[in-house]
């Protein structure tokens, strides 16, 4: 099991899940990514394996694993997108998997890791082995060696900043509809 929380709170909640289950599990949370708001003091689980939407939109959809929640967030709001909070890379979620494809035009997932082996590329495995044929875009870590510098520096360096992830998607989106047009 590895999970990956959006915040301080939901990490508190994923250990209490993580140690509520019988076999091991991960919790995948960068330094650095308390929001400030303090975590709940009752020890609550989340839901097993289950993503939750965050926001209903149209034709495009957000699947972020982890801290980049809030900044996709704002993007979401902009560009009238779902907003799937996926919690878990193992096990995937495949019914908000299955769900945000037959309902959008292209999903885009986010995450503070690497795209080789990450999650974005379990989406993409588990969406070709049920013939689905989405369109996806992941934005992740390049599989290269990370320098040295703050968080909002590595993430701006990576394009994984709010405004950088906000530009590659309307980009995808644009190629998307010109590429349908022809």
């Amino acid at each position: 099991v590895i999970m990956t929380p959006a915040d301080a709170d939901e990490a508190r909640c994923m250990l209490t899940t993580g140690f509520q289950h019988d076999g091991p599990s991960a919790v995948r949370y960068p330094r650095g990514s308390a929001s400030g708001k303090p975590p709940r003091t009752e020890l609550t689980a989340v839901d097993f394996g289950k993503a939750e939407l965050c926001r209903k939109g149209s034709k495009l959809a957000l699947l972020v694993f982890g801290t980049l929640l809030s900044s996709a967030r704002k993007i979401a709001d902009q560009l009238d997108a779902s907003l799937y909070n996926m919690r878990f890379v193992k096990p995937l979620d495949e019914q908000a998997i299955m769900s945000a494809a037959d309902d959008h035009d292209l999903l885009v997932t986010i995450e503070e890791n690497a795209l080789a082996g990450g999650a974005g590329s379990a989406v993409n495995e588990w969406l070709a082995a049920n013939g689905r044929h989405t369109e996806i875009l992941n934005l992740g870590f390049p599989d290269t060696y990370a320098g040295q510098g703050t968080q909002a520096e590595m993430l701006s360096e990576w394009g994984l900043d709010t405004e950088t992830m906000l530009k590659t998607i309307q980009d995808r989106l644009a190629d998307t509809k010109s590429s349908n047009c022809q």
